[in-house]
């Protein structure tokens, strides 16, 4: 993982203390499949399941780098899969953070919630994993400082929008795109869109 990190911030892509940290502290191998474990330290993406991925290092670096968390932050990941985001974001926000993780596959959710388990984050009451459709959010948590969406919409739902806090930020694959979403004020919102990017489709019930 070390070798992998290394060349992820020479290449430019992993460039904040905080993220660096929690990317040496939190190994990539917890979470793929162990027919996938040969190749878990390559950039690339790897299936785990039901059609479902875990995203490579680089876009989830250049994901999280554009997200910006902080300690303390509560911060809803939606299409949590195998659970690896989750544990990165845990890690950055500590003991006085919350990470609300949704995935819509039940199998999916109990896989993550066991390998977030691994790192004491759900011991620790960090990390509370849930089976529900991402798009609606979570609004019995809302407002949140940080939202990330791991699946991509053919547009930005709405109750997403509307559970970030004034000067919360989500980071949202539309399309081929990813989305950087600044709420301003409570009607005032700053898109950026960042081209080039694949992702699995986020699903409605």
């Amino acid at each position: 993982m070390e070798e992998l990190v290394n060349t992820l911030i020479n290449k430019g892509h992993l460039k904040t203390s905080a993220l660096i940290e929690a990317f040496r502290k939190i190994d990539r191998a917890d979470f793929v499949l162990p027919s996938e474990k040969y190749r878990v330290y390559h950039d690339i993406p790897l299936p785990i399941g039901y059609g479902q991925t875990i995203s490579q290092p680089s876009t989830v670096i250049f994901m999280l780098e554009q997200l910006q968390p902080q300690k303390g932050d509560k911060i809803l990941d939606v299409g949590s899969g195998s659970g690896w985001v989750t544990a990165l974001l845990a890690q950055i926000v500590g003991i006085s953070g919350e990470v609300y993780a949704l995935e819509r596959i039940e199998a999916l959710k109990a896989y993550g919630e066991k390998n977030i388990a691994k790192y004491n984050f759900i011991e620790k009451k960090i990390v509370k994993c849930f089976c529900a459709d991402g798009t609606n959010g979570w609004p019995t948590r809302a407002p949140f400082d940080k939202i990330i969406v791991s699946a991509s919409s053919e547009k930005i739902p709405w109750p997403l929008k509307e559970q970030l806090k004034v000067n919360g930020r989500m980071i949202i694959p539309i399309s081929d795109s990813l989305w950087l979403v600044d709420r301003k004020s409570e009607d005032q919102f700053e898109e950026c869109e960042f081209s080039g990017f694949v992702f699995v489709p986020l699903v409605k019930d």
